[in-house]
């Protein structure tokens, strides 16, 4: 039994295609792609269209938010059945500036184990999400808030469930441990 979906009009399979859409606009791509493909007929050619995105967590002014980040900004994905007709509506399509991969004309299909690792990993970000900016430790740090504003430091801890640093700073010649929020120091 193979694992590529096919349709009942033409038993021709659909595979998943790499399609290049200008940066921040692959929502609106998703969008019009829908839009066309129902105005078309077409939706026995298409499957399902992903724009791979995870959540992360970001702190602005001591409040936690949770908002959404694309994997790969500028690239949407598309089930299909690779034809003339699919191939002119989705290179058509606005904000759409061609596929990736293959002949200019005749773009290659990846595999299903690739978009599989693509949807595993957007639902690993639903279930725990990434904090927005990534510390590490040994990195210096610039404290831009809190009694020690424009002091620099190394990082010495990382505490992602509490979004908290702690940072040696050198006060008086002597490094002194630190405990700051994230939203308290910058990368420099």
């Amino acid at each position: 039994m193979s694992d590529v979906q096919t349709t009942p009009a033409n038993a021709a399979p659909l595979r998943w295609y790499v399609v290049h859409a200008y940066s921040g606009m692959e929502k609106a791509v998703e969008r019009n792609l829908r839009e066309r493909i129902d105005r078309a007929g077409m939706q026995e050619q298409f499957g399902r269209i992903l724009v791979p995105t995870e959540e992360v967590v970001e702190v602005k002014n001591g409040k936690k938010s949770v908002t959404e980040r694309r994997f790969f900004p500028g690239y949407v994905l598309v089930e299909m059945v690779m034809s003339d007709d699919s191939w002119h509506l989705v290179k058509n399509t606005s904000k759409v500036t061609g596929f990736v991969g293959g002949a200019k004309n005749r773009p290659v299909p990846i595999s299903e184990d690739e978009v599989m690792k693509i949807v595993n990993q957007m639902q690993e970000g639903i279930e725990k999400p990434r904090p927005k900016v990534e510390w590490e430790v040994g990195e210096v740090v610039r404290v831009k808030e809190g009694p020690f504003t424009d002091f620099n430091g190394s990082i010495e801890e990382v505490n992602y469930d509490k979004s908290k640093l702690r940072v040696s700073v050198t006060i008086f010649g002597r490094a002194t441990p630190v405990e700051l929020d994230f939203g308290q120091v910058e990368k420099i």
